[in-house]
């Protein structure tokens, strides 16, 4: 069955299209929530529940534009809805300068990397997966999570410069074991 079809069949509530639908895209998916979630098991239920409003909306999806991106947004909102009116720090500095985080150790794995962005604490891991994962601009980080452009700004600042030391700290361990 091609996707409008499964699509289709799942606007009618039909139990095997809503199953090849997860099949389709759960690993994928999967990914997505990981980066908006503390440990794998708040992943799992964000996939378990994103897919549930996916298909509790899909009525709504009208084949203009992408089915992964429409159901994207569901996953990231769904996530991103337990956070919603938690006070966020503050802004101490309008102005911090948006530094990369350098990895100089290629040999660093994406399993290193995605354990340390969940190890942020929750304000910067969002802003941080919000903006470099995903590619949203600092306003809309700043309308998802209903917080100032500035208070982004500071965290992703922050969660940049967590995720520095604890990549310098991982490369020194590595080098020091080498060494001896």
């Amino acid at each position: 069955m091609v996707l409008d079809q499964i699509i289709n069949q799942c606007k009618k509530n039909c139990p095997k299209a809503q199953e090849q639908l997860y099949q389709l895209f759960s690993k994928k998916f999967f990914g997505v929530c990981l980066k908006y979630s503390s440990d794998y098991a708040d992943a799992e239920d964000n996939l378990q529940d994103g897919f549930l409003i996916i298909f509790d909306k899909i009525e709504q999806y009208n084949f203009k534009g992408s089915f992964e991106g429409w159901a994207k947004r569901i996953l990231i909102n769904n996530a991103l809805q337990k956070f919603r009116g938690v006070r966020y720090m503050e802004v101490i500095n309008d102005n911090i300068p948006e530094e990369e985080v350098e990895i100089e150790d290629e040999n660093i794995s994406i399993e290193y990397l995605m354990q340390i962005i969940q190890e942020l604490p929750d304000q910067y891991r969002l802003v941080f997966s919000l903006y470099v994962l995903d590619g949203y601009s600092h306003k809309e980080v700043s309308e998802m999570l209903k917080i100032s452009t500035g208070t982004t700004k500071s965290n992703l600042a922050r969660a940049r410069g967590i995720l520095k030391e604890k990549i310098d700290h991982y490369t020194k361990i590595k080098i020091n074991s080498l060494a001896k």
